[in-house]
């Protein structure tokens, strides 16, 4: 008798030279292939899910101090989830990656998916969140609704964690952590998130140096588990980050105008299972501890819907 994958069904998707598969967990993109390259880092479908990959980080992303907040009035506590190294102690990407989705429509190049939260103590609001990967000439196009179908006011925020691949598999730790520095990333941002030793922020600064991504530099000599303010749009609103690797495949990151942060994370040293070959390109809508510092906290109103969208392009120079 065959078995459902441990990730749920497997939607497979396509369109020209783009191809992917978004699983039922989580509504995760588990891999996202062009000309028959690998794009993003890709896992099983019995995997447990590597740094990460590919989830939908809702109802907010990164991290909340202590898993606790308040808002309106009411105080709340989300499991804590990240409690090494010491002193970590957070509650990390929400509970969406948790759940397996329902399956709303498939067609040849599109996929929609849907999660109603549960009536959690750390988030009792009444919020469907609906995905949708979509895949056409410009690549893959991925948009996030979060409607509120209760009587109160919802916090939310969003963000999505792709692992962009390097063009190796480098058998190491060591090997992946050199040749992810031989990529290039352009973070057209001016402000640098300052963390404690948690990666909770307390405050911002300018971009300088090695923090300074504006211009595309490779990522050698830098070790990221890090976020950006202050993005720079383009006339249309949106926000683009642009990733490029050694052998020419440049992807661009482009999120419309609900994208005010942006997260690299390149795992530099981290145990090779702990390591995907490529780094975390993660567009957000807030920064870290929002949901405590009320930073690009949006609040969504009963019977309100809020949207985001990111698009995925990639060439080759």
């Amino acid at each position: 008798m065959s078995k459902t994958p441990r990730t749920g069904n497997q939607y497979s998707i396509h369109y020209g030279d783009y191809s992917a598969v978004i699983c039922e967990l989580g509504s995760k993109l588990r891999r996202f292939d062009w000309q028959g390259e690998e794009i993003f880092c890709p896992f099983g479908p019995d995997d447990l899910t590597p740094t990460c990959n590919g989830y939908i980080l809702a109802p907010w992303p990164n991290r909340i101090k202590d898993g606790e907040y308040d808002f309106n009035g009411r105080h709340y506590c989300a499991p804590v989830n990240e409690c090494h190294p010491a002193p970590r102690h957070n509650a990390n990407h929400g509970y969406a990656y948790h759940y397996m989705w329902k399956l709303e429509s498939l067609t040849d190049n599109a996929v929609t998916q849907s999660l109603r939260f549960p009536n959690l103590d750390g988030y009792p609001f009444d919020v469907t969140v609906t995905a949708t990967y979509e895949l056409g000439e410009h690549g893959m196009t991925v948009t996030v609704s979060a409607f509120n179908g209760g009587d109160e006011p919802a916090p939310w925020a969003l963000g999505l964690h792709p692992w962009l691949a390097n063009g190796k598999q480098g058998a190491t730790s060591e090997e992946r952590d050199a040749d992810s520095a031989a990529c290039r990333l352009k973070i057209d941002a001016n402000q640098h998130v300052v963390v404690d030793d948690g990666l909770i922020p307390t405050g911002v600064e300018p971009v300088e140096g090695v923090t300074d991504l504006r211009e595309g530099p490779t990522l050698e000599g830098r070790s990221f588990d890090d976020a950006w303010l202050d993005v720079n749009r383009a006339a249309d609103g949106t926000t683009t980050t642009v990733f490029t690797r050694p052998d020419g495949i440049e992807v661009k990151l482009i999120g419309d105008e609900t994208i005010n942060a942006w997260q690299c994370y390149t795992a530099t040293g981290a145990p090779f299972v702990e390591h995907p070959y490529g780094v975390a390109v993660e567009p957000m809508t807030a920064p870290a501890n929002a949901f405590r510092s009320g930073e690009h906290l949006v609040t969504i109103k009963p019977g309100e819907t809020v949207t985001t969208v990111v698009r995925y392009e990639v060439s080759r120079a």
